[in-house]
């Protein structure tokens, strides 16, 4: 099928954009997805583009070199104590950059907050050209595909999508029924990465497989086949993989390359 590429910044967190971009042409992705938002957290990485010129200079650089484009940016967190509007500097950014969509996920559990705020999120990234692509994670206020649709229905905004990552999918136990009965329409782009077939019943366990430990395609228990078939046929598959043990072995760039090549050799078996 014809599957693009795009390399997502946790995978190789620890690069700043233009570095992730060579790594990522070096590799055979098609694009990559970076992290231009910055909350100011204690041992965050700072890539915030609107806010210091250099970086963005030489990312532009980077990506004329290698003929690559943003895909899409993150993490527009609907949370506590956040406007969204503090967004759209790094929406103006991704825009300018080339990137067709806005990460997004929900972290707090008041409904007519986040409806209101997903809703101008929306609304702010249509200006810009983009989706909102909403991402169910297992361990925030949004953890499944139908908290995540209930979300779409309400504010009904055309730029308005959902993004499935395998592991969340995986973890959050959604049934096939319930992707299968998702308008295609809303599928943008995906994540893709393997798992251990055990689903830790902790949060901090959660927590460290997706942020520390995931596996390359194939490598684990999650039945990608299954949750792939579904999806568009030439869907974008961004590949968040992190993996910091291999990544302090292998180094950030054999590290994304494998994260392709298994990839790529999964789907190409499986006659995806």
């Amino acid at each position: 099928m014809a599957h693009k590429f795009s390399l997502a910044h946790l995978t190789v967190l620890s690069c700043a954009p233009p570095e992730m971009t060579y790594i990522a042409a070096m590799a055979g992705y098609d694009y990559i997805s970076i992290r231009p938002i910055f909350f100011g957290l204690q041992g965050e990485r700072n890539y915030d583009l609107a806010n210091n010129k250099k970086m963005l200079e030489d990312t532009k650089i980077a990506l004329k070199e290698t003929g690559l484009k943003v895909h899409d940016i993150e993490l527009a967190k609907i949370e506590e104590g956040r406007d969204v509007k503090q967004y759209e500097p790094a929406i103006e950014i991704g825009a300018d950059l080339g990137a067709k969509s806005v990460l997004c996920s929900i972290w707090i559990d008041d409904r007519n907050f986040y409806i209101e705020q997903f809703s101008e999120l929306c609304d702010i990234a249509n200006k810009y050209g983009l989706n909102v692509d909403l991402e169910f994670v297992t361990w925030a206020s949004v953890k499944d595909l139908n908290s995540a649709m209930d979300v779409l229905n309400t504010v009904n905004k055309d730029n308005a999508g959902i993004m499935i990552d395998t592991l969340h999918f995986n973890r959050s136990r959604v049934s096939y029924d319930e992707l299968n009965a998702v308008p295609k329409k809303y599928f943008h782009f995906a994540h893709i990465c393997d798992g251990p077939a055990e689903i830790p019943d902790t949060k901090e366990g959660l927590i460290h497989t997706g942020r520390d430990e995931r596996l390359y395609v194939g490598e684990g228990g999650i039945p990608i086949t299954d949750i792939v078939k579904y999806l568009p046929e030439d869907i974008t598959f961004s590949i968040e993989l992190p993996h910091l043990k291999r990544v302090e072995v292998l180094g950030n760039a054999e590290h994304a390359r494998r994260c392709l090549v298994s990839t790529k050799d999964y789907l190409s078996k499986h006659d995806l």
